[in-house]
């Protein structure tokens, strides 16, 4: 009995992809349609092998996408070829098509989502904040425009949180940089990125973190100077000192800038 079973489900599985490749094959750009339009909507709906279904619908939208371009059936199959890209996770062709389609039908019921598609699929381009945000800055920038352009969308919330989490990681990129200034003893080049980083990013959830490495910076900077520079230098590490208090006043550093406010003191008096 399962000998016939698992015979007739090879008979099955050989007479579909027989018939697929018919369909790939043949010169019927309706019937290529109809059986692209299936596979689709079954992969949409979970039936089966989504991924290898649209693998197989994709195959036949990149046949008949020029065809039918302009015609009434365009419209909905280059959505569809765009979202096949797009739950495949091919997210730099998505965003393409997306755009494309955008362009192409600006008064299409499915223009909301298709934005919000290719805004969210620069999204996922962006790579880990140690890598060059290149594709985090635009992925910025398109989910802004999908937010300005879409003010009262249900995706506004989800896109606001994608550009948070953007921002956010541009903003660890940078304040990484100064903090391997710092962690490097160039601490003259950390002060500066602090500063920097600040004034950038008043928000940032690192802004407490840099505002206590600006100081120990400085801090570090004026004890290990000669003596004729470490005057002006400790004074600096005064003043950061003193803006970390009164922006932290029970911030998370506050014992270690205590302390180290108590040896500026002691050396300012040997001065």
């Amino acid at each position: 009995m399962k000998k016939i079973f698992l015979l007739l489900s090879v008979f099955i599985v050989a007479t579909s992809c027989s018939e697929y490749q018919k369909v790939l094959k043949s010169k019927d750009t309706g019937l290529k349609y109809t059986t692209a339009e299936k596979l689709y909507d079954e992969a949409k709906a979970g039936e089966g092998n989504t991924n290898r279904k649209f693998k197989k619908a994709l195959r036949i939208f990149e046949q008949i996408v020029p065809d039918l371009r302009g015609k009434p059936q365009g419209q909905k199959v280059m959505f569809m070829y765009a979202d096949t890209y797009y739950e495949l996770e091919d997210y730099f062709i998505a965003g393409y098509q997306f755009e494309r389609f955008v362009e192409s039908y600006p008064q299409s019921e499915k223009l909301e989502e298709a934005a919000f598609k290719s805004a969210k699929s620069y999204y996922f381009l962006s790579p880990p904040y140690a890598l060059d945000q290149t594709e985090t800055q635009k992925g910025i920038e398109k989910l802004q425009g999908f937010i300005n352009r879409f003010p009262e969308s249900e995706k506004l919330d989800e896109a606001n949180d994608l550009v948070t989490e953007l921002r956010v990681k541009l903003e660890k990129k940078a304040y990484e940089i100064a903090k391997q200034y710092h962690h490097t003893r160039n601490y003259k080049a950390a002060i500066t990125a602090f500063n920097n980083f600040i004034s950038e990013y008043p928000g940032s959830p690192f802004r407490e973190l840099a505002f206590y490495y600006r100081f120990d910076s400085a801090y570090q900077y004026g004890i290990n100077s000669y003596a004729y520079a470490m005057p002006e230098r400790l004074k600096a590490a005064r003043k950061f000192y003193e803006d970390y208090k009164r922006y932290y006043p029970e911030g998370k550093f506050i014992s270690e800038t205590e302390a180290a406010l108590s040896d500026i003191e002691q050396k300012e008096k040997s001065l």
